[in-house]
């Protein structure tokens, strides 16, 4: 018998091939089981997003509807239903809006039972391919219209939107709720995961859903980088760049000169300090993490160092990975400047990505370079090289 992750995996390769950005799309999410919810949902996962599936309710789906149900939430993640719910003043017509739109995209065969489509409301006339806002206007008039009645099938679902309702989505709250800052780093975060499956879908010769079509064009505008990174890194890190060895064929070879298998090879290693303090806002944050993916793209190796009054987490950057924001309280260098010191032999270069408003520390390396955020104003006091993105 087969596991509920065992039918995740085989229909995720299925989307693959019949339908290949949702497959991607799939691939590169999070992805947990969880007997709490009564369907699946999409919740929190570090500064990203996580499927959840009720393994019971998925097991029991057949394949067709296995695909279909995945698709629903792949499109909520796409059309940004998620991040925009908390704008609407009623949640509950919000969710059947949303359900209606991202339903019409979904063949009529691999919708489980209880999809809301246009046809759920006879009697209220919803176009097709109409938006989300559309369709709440329309049910928001259906529901405030005269005497105060509501068309029955509208109301059905309405009186159903307990807190463990399918129609209710309540896993998005884990983001909806989030402060402002942290809601705008989750929504940069599946942009850029939507672009990367884009761009592979692309370079494999596959086509964007049409659906899909202007929000991927959208992404694609994105502003390029607001540093040359890829200059200043060649420049920055040049003379202290680490030499490594890799094993080749162990014949002689003049190319090797007196050391056949073995090939010099340079590997620049960056540790990139990023301030998270409470003085960052969501807008700083978000053009910190656009700088950090573009240095990554210069084929560096990206280590980031968060800190507020102390360094709250070191990892290697990957932007194909989710990493959740530690810190928020006030400012100090020293902590990140010590640590770069401790294991400054492993680094090529220090980098700090800041709104500057802490102090000067002591022992900073003289090569540093100090990047403050287009919104702050640069501090002189501090030591090594100052710029401003803008």
């Amino acid at each position: 018998m087969r596991t509920s992750q065992d039918q995740l995996s085989r229909i995720s390769k299925t989307l693959i091939f019949s339908e290949p950005f949702y497959g991607i799309f799939l691939i590169g999410l999070q992805k947990s089981f969880s007997k709490e919810l009564p369907t699946a949902g999409v919740g929190k996962h570090g500064i990203g997003m996580r499927l959840v599936i009720n393994p019971d309710f998925f097991g029991d789906l057949s394949e067709f509807h296995q695909q279909g149900l995945l698709k629903h939430e792949l499109l909520h993640i796409a059309f940004g239903h998620i991040i925009l719910a908390d704008r609407y003043p009623n949640k509950d017509l919000f969710n059947i809006a949303a359900d209606i739109e991202i339903n019409q995209y979904i063949d009529d065969h691999m919708l489980p039972e209880g999809g809301l489509t246009r046809n759920s409301f006879p009697g209220i006339n919803l176009p097709r391919r109409a938006g989300t806002e559309v369709y709440y206007k329309l049910l928001e008039q259906e529901c405030n219209g005269k005497g105060g009645s509501c068309n029955p099938a509208l109301q059905k679902i309405l009186d159903q939107m307990d807190g463990d309702s399918p129609y209710c989505h309540k896993t998005w709250k884990e983001i909806s709720e989030l402060p402002e800052a942290e809601k705008k780093l989750v929504q940069k975060q599946y942009e850029h995961q939507m672009k990367q499956t884009a761009d592979e879908i692309q370079k494999k010769c596959g086509s964007i859903p049409g659906e899909l079509a202007e929000i991927i064009e959208r992404l694609f505008t994105i502003t390029p980088p607001k540093f040359n990174w890829k200059q200043y890194l060649k420049r920055f890190v040049n003379n202290a760049s680490k030499v490594y060895t890799k094993k080749l064929r162990r014949k002689y070879n003049k190319r090797y000169a007196g050391n056949p298998g073995l090939k010099l090879k340079r590997k620049n290693h960056v540790l990139v300090g990023v301030d998270t303090s409470g003085s960052v806002s969501s807008e700083e944050l978000i053009e910190f993490m656009h700088e950090l993916n573009h240095m990554y793209k210069t084929g560096n190796q990206i280590t980031v160092a968060q800190f507020d009054t102390q360094l709250t987490d070191v990892s290697d950057f990957d932007p194909k990975q989710n990493w959740e924001i530690k810190g928020r309280g006030g400012t100090d260098f020293q902590d990140v400047v010590d640590h770069y010191n401790e294991v400054r032999n492993k680094y090529s270069a220090f980098i700090c990505l800041t709104d500057g408003e802490a102090g000067t520390p002591e022992n900073t390396p003289k090569n540093a370079l100090w990047v403050h955020s287009s919104m702050s104003s640069i501090n002189e006091d501090l030591p090594g090289i100052k710029i401003q993105l803008n």
